[in-house]
């Protein structure tokens, strides 16, 4: 236990400590954290549909029809009628002939990218894929090749020095930290070149951009043109898992090899049937993702009018880099202190020396909420303890993650 200890203190020195925090109530624009009314700016919530009277009653009517938990694997007891029907309504929104659900984002990507991995072949992954991927890679018995950021001509150089050999190539949509979108268009061309499939994340893109919300690679123009797309259930969706779409037969490989799926427990269906109630809520009313759009570009042109840079982002993800973990956990507590609650992001979560804070908007944020919110959050930022930025560990880092 000493052991323990000292490397729990060892992170307290290093600024990058953790714990959880307790919201009380749903997860609306504002909550109650710690029992302090505070502006929500680090959830996933995009389009306010978690705690959407619809959801709500959609989850708890199907747990008085089918109960609370599946009780066992998908390929066991637990695939259910409601699963089923999901999985239908997933695969025609996305215009893709097959839909499995997974457990969970995690599972999804870990499970899919093991699944189709072999030994002999490359795994071609962007250096800021998301931690899930990071870990997919490593447990698929191929070798990885990691990208420069949406570097189409590294991953060139890459695919030729691997050619004859098969080869996946996995790519965040949206970059869950800097709110950065891939260049889908560059990475189907070149997987066409050298013969490679691609796996898009459309985790942070699902419900917040493309046509109704279809996510990047429609917005891209490329339906059809990726092999397998992931997205998840527990962000704009407002629920929790995640769902795989792809053709039939990749979809019937995926049930019988992806280990994620064969040995975790389905979902629960009041999970479920809350995803499909946001499902059709954002196929009636579209405009929850333009209202979303409007409301990122407000706190953008906000952020800038503070003096704050949301560096490369396009979406409703805004990071303002800070630098040093110590700080970046300053500027959060100033921040949480005048009723903003903006998580501080630290490694490994982010590379070594860009601690910030990641905002997330909302659909349910409304413009004046949010001006005051870019004033609290640069004043917090100004008086935080000055950034010491630690040089670059040329991209020795585990991955983007959600954790904070």
């Amino acid at each position: 236990m000493s052991d323990i200890a000292e490397q729990l203190e060892q992170i307290r020195d290093r600024g990058l400590y953790r714990r959880l925090r307790l919201i009380s109530g749903p997860q609306g624009p504002r909550v109650l954290l710690d029992g302090d009314p505070v502006l929500l700016l680090c959830s996933n919530n995009y389009l306010g549909l978690a705690d959407h009277p619809r959801v709500r009653e959609a989850a708890a009517e199907a747990a008085m029809r089918w109960g609370v938990g599946a009780g066992a694997s998908r390929l066991v007891s637990g695939n259910m009628t409601v699963h089923r029907r999901l999985e239908e309504q997933i695969a025609e929104f996305k215009g893709s002939a097959a839909c499995v659900l997974f457990g969970s984002g995690y599972l999804a990507n870990t499970g899919v990218i093991s699944s189709l991995a072999r030994a002999g072949d490359v795994v071609f992954s962007d250096e800021l894929n998301h931690a899930s991927i990071v870990d997919g890679c490593r447990m698929a018995r191929a070798e990885t090749f990691v990208y420069d950021h949406c570097d189409p001509d590294h991953l060139e150089w890459g695919l030729r020095e691997a050619e004859g050999r098969g080869a996946l190539i996995v790519t965040d949509g949206v970059f869950s930290m800097d709110g950065d979108v891939a260049p889908l268009e560059e990475i189907v061309e070149l997987a066409q070149r050298y013969d490679a499939r691609v796996m898009v994340d459309e985790a942070h893109s699902t419900g917040t951009m493309g046509p109704g919300g279809r996510g990047a690679v429609a917005d891209a123009g490329l339906d059809g043109e990726i092999d397998v797309v992931v997205g998840t259930l527990g962000k704009a969706l407002g629920s929790y898992g995640a769902y795989v779409c792809c053709e039939k037969p990749m979809a019937k490989y995926l049930v019988n090899t992806a280990r994620s799926l064969i040995f975790s427990t389905a979902l629960p269906p009041p999970a479920v049937a809350g995803a499909m109630a946001a499902l059709e809520l954002l196929i009636e009313q579209p405009g929850r993702v333009d209202k979303l759009a409007r409301n990122a570009e407000a706190m953008r042109d906000a952020l800038s009018a503070e003096g704050l840079d949301t560096g490369i982002s396009e979406t409703q993800i805004l990071p303002v880099v800070v630098g040093d973990p110590r700080a970046a956990m300053d500027a959060c507590e100033g921040a949480l202190a005048q009723g903003v609650f903006c998580q501080a992001i630290r490694p490994p979560t982010v590379p070594d020396g860009s601690s910030r804070l990641r905002i997330a908007v909302m659909a349910s944020h409304t413009r004046s909420e949010l001006r005051w919110a870019a004033g609290v959050l640069a004043r917090a930022v100004r008086e935080a303890e000055p950034a010491r930025r630690a040089p670059a560990k040329d991209k020795v880092f585990d991955g983007y993650a959600e954790a904070a």
